[in-house]
């Protein structure tokens, strides 16, 4: 039976299922082409055993915590983030382990988008006699879409979700008109900009962050530890004119690079980093392309950083779905200081790009303004 009656008030249904979602949360960033998922087992208030999912070709979040309960998982209930699949890919499906480990009731947040589960994993579970129950408060409901926002674009389009992230003044500049931009904003925006790096597939900056700054481009979040690969999985240099020098520090720290060039033609590319040739306008790396590249590689979602033409190119092309602007209580005026986002921009004021789901966060003395492009 498939039950959303009145379950949402159940104070252990509601603590479990948190626990799941965090759990979800630290896999962001880490298991792509996957959804991070969280799973929770439980026998009354006592959790028995958990997980989250693993990078391909590792366990499901599901399996995770049924291989943690062992047999404690008979009788007990299974709090997961999203429907468990019923379909045979590069594991096999979750809800045969669920059902063979004698679980009796599955709560479960959300519903899988994918045309290969959709609705599919829970009816075999209650085919099965397992009490379903997708009847969770709108709050986690919400917070489980948000975990596979990613996985919900990538499977829809192809393409990661991407994300602008940058800081800024008051008066949106990004650096000074001598182009120096360290440190505009303070120690609890930055940290959260690592956990934002952490949470993404794929970092994307232009040669200019690089030569400027000489950045690592990794994520330094205090649960590093917990990682079994680099994060983020893989950053991207866009460099249409082949300039990334071999002594960047990010070539010597961090996992996976690649660099998107538009010309087959240049200097070589150092050492153990891979190269995309994506010619596009003007002798510029196209964007459009580029995208396309990640998503094929896996990558649900990618964090765009900058610098300002990088922002304004990937704007100019629509391919900016959601943004992250760190906001600094400063004022640093100049009409040579650098804006945020460079690039064409819009004629009109009524074509200007608005935001839609917005959240507002202090951090700090700054601000941190998240939302998605209105379409």
């Amino acid at each position: 039976m498939i039950s959303t009656s009145a379950e949402r008030a159940n104070p252990v249904h509601a603590r479990m299922m948190d626990r799941a979602l965090e759990l979800a949360r630290r896999a962001l960033g880490g298991v792509g082409p996957r959804p991070a998922v969280g799973a929770v087992i439980a026998r009354g208030r006592d959790v028995v055993g958990e997980g989250a999912t693993e990078a391909r070709p590792g366990r499901h979040a599901e399996v995770v915590a049924l291989e943690a309960a062992g047999e404690r998982a008979r009788g007990a209930t299974l709090y997961c983030t999203l429907e468990p699949h019923a379909h045979h890919g590069v594991s096999p499906p979750c809800t045969e382990a669920i059902i063979r480990a004698g679980v009796t009731a599955v709560v479960s947040a959300l519903q899988d988008p994918s045309p290969a589960v959709n609705g599919a994993g829970h009816r075999r579970l209650a085919e099965a006699g397992i009490r379903v129950v997708t009847d969770v408060p709108d709050r986690q409901r919400a917070e489980a879409s948000e975990l596979i926002a990613g996985f919900a674009h990538l499977t829809a389009t192809g393409r990661p979700l991407v994300t602008a992230k940058y800081a800024m003044t008051l008066d949106g500049k990004l650096a000074t008109r001598t182009g120096k931009s360290r440190w505009l904003t303070g120690a609890q925006a930055r940290a959260r900009a690592h956990e934002l790096r952490a949470a993404h597939d794929a970092l994307v900056v232009g040669i200019g962050t690089v030569l400027s700054d000489d950045p690592q481009l990794t994520a330094r979040v205090p649960w590093a530890a917990e990682f079994k690969e680099s994060r983020p999985r893989l950053r991207v240099v866009v460099d249409s004119r082949r300039r990334l020098p071999a002594t960047a520090a990010l070539l010597g720290t961090g996992g996976p690079v690649l660099w998107a060039v538009a010309s087959p033609t240049g200097e070589d590319a150092p050492a153990g980093v891979a190269t995309a040739t994506l010619p596009g306008d003007h002798g510029k790396v196209d964007l459009g392309a580029l995208l396309d590249v990640l998503g094929k590689r896996g990558a649900t979602t990618a964090l765009v950083e900058g610098g300002a033409a990088l922002l304004g190119s990937f704007f100019d092309a629509g391919l900016v779905d959601r943004v992250a602007v760190f906001i600094a209580p400063a004022i640093m005026g100049g009409a040579g200081a650098v804006p945020a986002v460079a690039g064409l921009g819009v004629d009109e004021p009524e074509s200007v790009l608005r935001l839609e789901h917005m959240a507002v966060e202090q951090l700090g003395e700054d601000l941190l303004v998240t939302g998605r492009i209105k379409r």
